[in-house]
């Protein structure tokens, strides 16, 4: 067998598995607000805490599975994610109350952590070492196709059916991902002094991986600038009179990440992480300023090519570099606390932000952000850069 194929029946078993709950993900994100209001009567808050708390709920799964998937090993716990992720699809149909739906929506996104996490250590086992940072380029881009599928396609299921379409779909889906996880095979890189270790350990270590921490923490500050453009574009827009343009920002955003991804993720693994991240960096915060300085429509579409070759590109790259710096039985512990990190900054990035919102505007915010991605670029430097420089 060739130990140097990127493009497995593994590599591609999870890549569909991702795609699938990603999609579910953003696609009851953008629609499950608008439920909780048209059906419970909610506040404008608490339809907020029901799109929000799946997030609270995932970063939760997270933690427990980089806990227990080097115990358990990824393919045992893939298979009880997703059928988690099943029975609480389901019960969508039976929240007949706002309460019950917020207990849903985060028992649904603890599911989602669970199984997500496994499927990004599988993808981690699986792709050869020399070739992480090509592969968790290809491999994130399931992600970014779901992005802009799931909010499309949800947004169309409540315009022509109804909710319960919305949760039907959602449900038919999660099944077609379990039934992909029963072709997922697990390669075995746990040994017995390893798995008798973590067994026995409760130390804040079995939880985390401490290596995988400062670029962890570089995404946080990453992602909680990018969560302003996520959730406040609708408004911006609205505001400058370009509302029409919001959900295109988003395309062109997709798909320039898709085509420049495997690009990066290359480029990494023939030049070292700071031959991507620094220039994405700065494209990032150029991509903000255009953001903010936006008058017409072209100008903002480009800001969406702009932010995509730098945001989308720097993401994935440190996610390449969570996994490159650990051992093989720590994979699933640095693929958890890579994307709690990510999740906690798209996850408070909102609720901070909004408060500035009254007092600056969204044109101010996105100046702020700025000098946010220029923070993170100056603690990559210390956390990570310098030693990679040497290396």
């Amino acid at each position: 067998m060739n130990n140097k194929r990127l493009w497995t029946r593994d590599f591609i078993a999870v890549w569909a598995i991702n795609f699938l709950l990603t999609l579910i993900f953003y696609l009851l994100l953008v629609t499950i607000a608008s439920y909780a209001k048209t059906q419970f009567n909610a506040s404008t808050s608490m339809a907020g805490l029901a799109s929000g708390i799946c997030i609270i709920g995932a970063s939760l799964g997270r933690l427990l599975a980089g806990r227990v998937i080097g115990d358990k090993g990824s393919k045992k716990i893939l298979f009880i994610g997703i059928l988690s992720f099943i029975v609480t699809s389901a019960f969508y149909f039976g929240a007949v109350s706002l309460s019950l739906l917020l207990v849903n929506r985060f028992l649904h996104g603890f599911t989602l952590g669970i199984a997500s996490t496994a499927t990004g250590t599988i993808m981690a086992q699986v792709i050869p070492h020399d070739r992480r940072g090509e592969g968790v380029g290809y491999y994130s881009l399931s992600a970014i196709l779901a992005t802009a599928a799931g909010p499309f396609i949800g947004i169309l299921l409540i315009q022509y059916s109804n909710f319960r379409m919305v949760f039907l779909f959602n449900l038919i889906l999660s099944i077609i991902g379990f039934a992909i996880s029963l072709f997922v095979r697990e390669p075995e890189v746990r040994s017995a002094q390893v798995q008798s270790k973590t067994e026995k350990s409760f130390q804040l270590s079995s939880f985390l991986e401490f290596k995988a921490l400062p670029i962890a923490m570089v995404t946080f500050i990453i992602s909680f600038a990018f969560s302003g453009v996520l959730t406040f574009m609708s408004f911006y827009t609205l505001e400058i009179n370009m509302s029409q343009a919001a959900s295109v920002f988003f395309l062109v955003y997709a798909f320039t990440v898709l085509v420049s991804r495997p690009f990066s993720g290359r480029l990494l693994d023939l030049k070292g992480p700071n031959v991507v991240v620094y220039p994405c960096l700065v494209i990032f915060a150029a991509g903000m300023f255009l953001l903010s300085h936006a008058t017409f429509q072209v100008t903002l579409l480009l800001s969406g090519v702009v932010i995509g070759l730098g945001y989308g590109n720097v993401q994935s790259c440190a996610q390449a570099i969570s996994i490159k710096i650990v051992p093989p039985h720590r994979l699933g512990l640095a693929t958890s606390t890579y994307f709690i990190f990510y999740d906690l900054g798209l996850g408070v990035g909102p609720y901070i932000l909004g408060f500035l919102i009254p007092f600056v505007g969204y044109r101010g915010l996105y100046e702020m952000m700025i000098l946010v991605i220029l923070l993170a670029a100056i603690l990559y430097y210390f956390f990570h850069g310098r030693k990679a420089a040497l290396e």
